[in-house]
């Protein structure tokens, strides 16, 4: 039974892994290194240490067991905590060490992109030795990871603010109505006046939009939870729906939709950035919030702080 780890048992964990990867013992010879009778007896070792079989091999083929599956798991995620400790370890010297997790919605704008970029750029001219994870979710979800601790910092649209994090506006995006290329509409898409516009079959978002000063129309005959769906039912030339200027754009271009009297169906969605109230920041967070708003606000840190 595995009571304690020694230097002895990460090897053969990693030996094991090793296996795994590669599908058996035969194919691991070349990664480690050594002949086949040598990684067998170094499994065994391991099994013994363990109290448990962890895999069949022989003429019959290489296939983990139901604990050498679950035991996989279990050691990926102890050399990945081995492999953050080498490396904050190693980087001590640094004055920022460690790992901020960052979320983002999808399909923001090239240019809106580019600024998170430019932030990340900023930072990393910092003293700092910082593995950076970032992922794309929901809104919904990205409040749900602040709150839980699994993320610091978020930057998207939110149609409800919770007491408990903090919103600092970014940005604007604006949204505009398109007709596709087969619709009714579409020859005299920027005359069209709103009453007549919402004669028409709509395709409407699934989940509230944020900030949107508009009525929404009578016949809403769709509806869907992405801006790719809205743009597929917009594209059949049956419904009329709401988009991103920059996201519609490529579908203007290529004359496949119209964008409807752009002076008035229209509206503009803030974006912010979203963290936990500031006493759970640390200095990495405290840092980077920094260069965010240096990027997107055009806010010096040395001068915000005088």
């Amino acid at each position: 039974m595995l009571n304690n780890l020694s230097d002895l048992d990460l090897r053969l964990i990693r030996i094991f892994l090793a296996v795994v990867d590669a599908g058996g013992l035969t194919p691991a010879q070349s990664t480690l290194n050594v002949g086949q009778p040598t990684i067998s007896t170094q499994l065994s070792a391991l099994e013994t240490r363990l109290g448990f079989r962890l895999c069949a091999r022989g003429r019959a083929g290489f296939k983990l067991t139901a604990k050498g599956e679950r035991f996989a798991e279990l050691s990926r995620r102890l050399m990945a905590t081995v492999g953050d400790f080498t490396a904050e370890a190693r980087h001590m010297d640094r004055q920022l060490v460690g790992t901020v997790h960052i979320g983002l919605i999808g399909h923001t704008s090239i240019s809106q992109n580019a600024r998170i970029s430019e932030a990340i750029a900023r930072f990393s001219r910092r003293s700092q030795a910082v593995r950076f994870s970032v992922s794309v979710r929901s809104p919904g979800e990205l409040e749900e990871r602040l709150l839980t601790g699994e993320m610091q910092v978020a930057i998207g649209y939110f149609w409800h603010r919770v007491p408990t994090l903090e919103y600092t506006p970014l940005f604007l995006e604006r949204q505009m109505a398109y007709a596709g290329r087969g619709h009714a509409l579409f020859a005299d898409a920027p005359k069209v006046s709103a009453q007549r516009a919402s004669e028409c079959d709509w395709a409407w978002r699934s989940y509230p939009v944020p900030e949107a000063q508009i009525t929404p129309p009578r016949r809403i005959t769709a509806v869907a939870d992405n801006m790719e769906a809205v743009a597929m039912l917009i594209l059949s030339g049956v419904h009329l729906g709401y988009l991103p200027v920059h996201f519609a754009a490529p579908y203007v271009e290529r004359g496949l939709m119209a964008a409807l009297n752009p002076a008035e169906l229209k509206y503009d969605v803030g974006f912010h950035m979203v963290t936990r109230h500031r006493r759970h920041h640390d200095e990495i967070l405290r840092a980077l919030l920094e260069d965010i708003r240096a990027s997107y606000l055009g806010v010096d840190p040395a001068v915000a702080a005088g």
